[in-house]
């Protein structure tokens, strides 16, 4: 039995990892899969990481999984705990010393983001919707719920200051790939993933939250790692 450590992206709750941590809990397996601080002003990734640590407890066997901005949250808390594996899904991957607010602009995620939405069709300025753009490969009336419920005030506390590792924690670490995301597109998520930490990501079918489109392609992708292949 392993414990899958779930951590959520910035500005929304848990709440969306629910169809992946049933899959997984079918499976045999233990889900922790805390709420973030991220309505407090006062948090930054340090509070973040208790959250976390503390959620965990005593467990053993962890396999952490970061989805987006908890990319910068899920190799602090394997610096803290030792974890079998972290799996960054989509997930922004930090530099020593950069601030999360400072990796737009050194992965050049403006420029790459632009590219993406003229090869859509989407003129420079136009503001698409959740559903459009974050969403768009999501069953309608998860989208819904998620869009509806389980959106959360997103503090500017954990972006100013530098993430505070030296290197990349010693864990084991995959990439997964979501191909079908339009926020952070492809193309521009597999020049990230070379860049920083050197190999080429996995990738399967989904949007930005790919937990609640193909919660069993992800489990299965997950289960893999976690027996080695």
């Amino acid at each position: 039995m392993a414990t899958y450590v779930l951590i959520h992206a910035a500005a929304v709750d848990s709440w969306y990892w629910g169809p992946l941590s049933a899959e997984l809990r079918d499976r045999g397996h233990d889900v922790v899969a805390p709420d973030l601080p991220c309505d407090d002003e006062a948090a930054g990734l340090a509070e973040y990481t208790d959250t976390v640590v503390e959620a965990i407890g005593g467990r053993t066997g962890l396999v952490v999984v970061a989805h987006s901005f908890g990319g910068f949250t899920g190799p602090l808390v394997c610096d803290r705990l030792p974890a079998d594996l972290l799996v960054m899904l989509q997930a922004q991957i930090p530099a020593p010393g950069e601030s999360p607010g400072e990796w737009w602009g050194n992965t050049g995620y403006g420029a790459a983001r632009q590219e993406a939405d003229r090869r859509r069709g989407i003129a420079d300025g136009t503001e698409e919707d959740t559903f459009s753009l974050v969403l768009h490969d999501t069953p309608a009336a998860l989208a819904a719920e998620f869009v509806a419920g389980h959106q959360r005030h997103q503090a500017p506390a954990p972006f100013g200051k530098p993430w505070p590792l030296a290197s990349w924690p010693e864990v084991p670490t995959k990439f997964l790939l979501a191909a079908d995301d339009r926020f952070f597109p492809a193309e521009f998520m597999r020049r990230v993933v070379v860049g920083r930490l050197g190999f080429e990501p996995d990738e399967m079918s989904g949007d930005h939250c790919p937990m609640l489109g193909h919660p069993k392609e992800l489990a299965d992708r997950l289960e893999a790692y976690r027996a080695g292949r």
